[in-house]
């Protein structure tokens, strides 16, 4: 290829060309479809799911997670819907990238899809990790009337802040590149000038937003542990706050391991100034996208209405998760009382002080022998 003909390639064909050789079997018409088939099926269902349950709850903590996981829902169904609409028809009709994109609008497109759907559902769980710190953690400082508007305000700022990141490349910060076996396209993974900015960007809001849900997921689990272990009479209230902190517990591990393996290639890449195979980087991607296809399903599954039909003959007359694990609830209130340590103490003090005052008053007294 002489000068020419390289400064007029569009930016997207510059380093890899198509039609590109490649038969390796993960690059196949049925890990494609059903991929995308399984996920968008499993997105749908969760979707309806969610509607249902909206419309019957009247807690409000738990509407504002719903709206999350509405939100969740959509960005996974329609990355799905998007990315794996066009990956399909390539491998049913090969067609010529070349002829069909030759200004790269529609690779852009795709990168940009590929990016904003990405980072999407791992900023989202950052988010719901906040939203429920802050519920959990400073109930009070959340005001009980706030609209479900500023909810829905919160996830269209997610969506906001992913797509300004996708929109980079366009402005000259990354660049968008056909990948092989030229299905797809995706951001030049390179240490060289603004791709390795944009790649170093890419993984590091990825790996901070999982340690953000790591990091506040733990918090609140262990209060939440210590608030579950204390008397009954809030018990179904709490019941709702375990089951979103399950959920969402859930929702942390498939994506740590889904995207984990692909961000940290990325970065270690970049880091390392090496090249790699392209195969590996397919691998990840496929990887990556079990995040939306298990998604759905930590909904469906993990719900108090499911777990009564799983275990009829428990008993839950109270309608409490921990009665699942009397010997584990037991255990953690024993681990709970000691971390307290003095704090406990001086509650017991105070409480034996207060019934060593008032026990005298409920004695009755002898008659008299008048």
């Amino acid at each position: 290829m002489n000068t020419s003909d390289t400064n007029n390639t569009p930016q997207c064909y510059s380093i890899r060309s198509p039609p590109f050789n490649y038969t390796h079997p993960i690059n196949s018409v049925y890990f494609s479809s059903i991929f995308s088939a399984l996920g968008i099926t499993s997105n749908l269902i969760a979707f309806i799911v969610l509607i249902k349950s909206f419309r019957r709850t009247h807690n409000r903590s738990r509407s504002f997670f719903l709206i999350f996981l509405g939100g969740l829902v959509i960005t996974d169904f329609m990355g799905l819907l998007v990315t794996g609409s066009i990956v399909v028809s390539f491998h049913l009709t090969h067609f010529n990238w070349r002829q069909l994109d030759p200004n790269c609008h529609f690779c852009n497109f795709m990168g940009m899809s590929m990016v904003f759907y990405g980072l999407c559902p791992l900023l989202l769980s950052a988010t719901m990790a906040v939203e429920r710190f802050t519920g959990i953690t400073r109930p009070f400082a959340r005001s009980t009337n706030m609209p479900k508007s500023r909810t829905v305000s919160m996830v269209l700022m997610v969506w906001l802040v992913a797509g300004c990141i996708a929109l980079l490349p366009l402005t000259g910060i990354g660049s968008y590149h056909i990948q092989i076996p030229g299905s797809w396209c995706f951001f030049n993974i390179s240490w060289n000038g603004s791709d390795m900015v944009f790649s170093l960007l890419f993984s590091l809001v990825g790996l901070i937003s999982i340690a953000v849900s790591f990091l506040l997921n733990t918090v609140s689990v262990v209060t939440l542990i210590k608030v579950c272990c204390g008397q009954d009479r809030t018990q179904r209230r709490r019941d709702h706050e375990v089951e979103m902190m399950v959920q969402l517990i859930l929702i942390m591990i498939i994506a740590s391991i889904s995207w984990c393996p692909l961000l940290v290639f990325i970065a270690q890449t970049v880091l390392a100034r090496k090249g790699f195979q392209s195969v590996y980087l397919l691998l990840y991607i496929r990887f990556a996208t079990w995040n939306q296809i298990l998604d759905p399903w930590v909904y469906i599954l993990f719900r108090r209405a499911v777990l009564k039909r799983v275990y009829p003959r428990l008993d839950w007359s109270r309608g409490s998760i921990m009665t699942l694990y009397p010997s584990f609830q037991n255990t953690i209130r024993r681990f709970t009382r000691s971390s307290l340590g003095s704090n406990l103490g001086s509650d017991e003090t105070g409480e034996t002080e207060m019934s060593n005052v008032t026990l005298p008053s409920t004695l009755k007294l002898p008659p008299s022998s008048s």
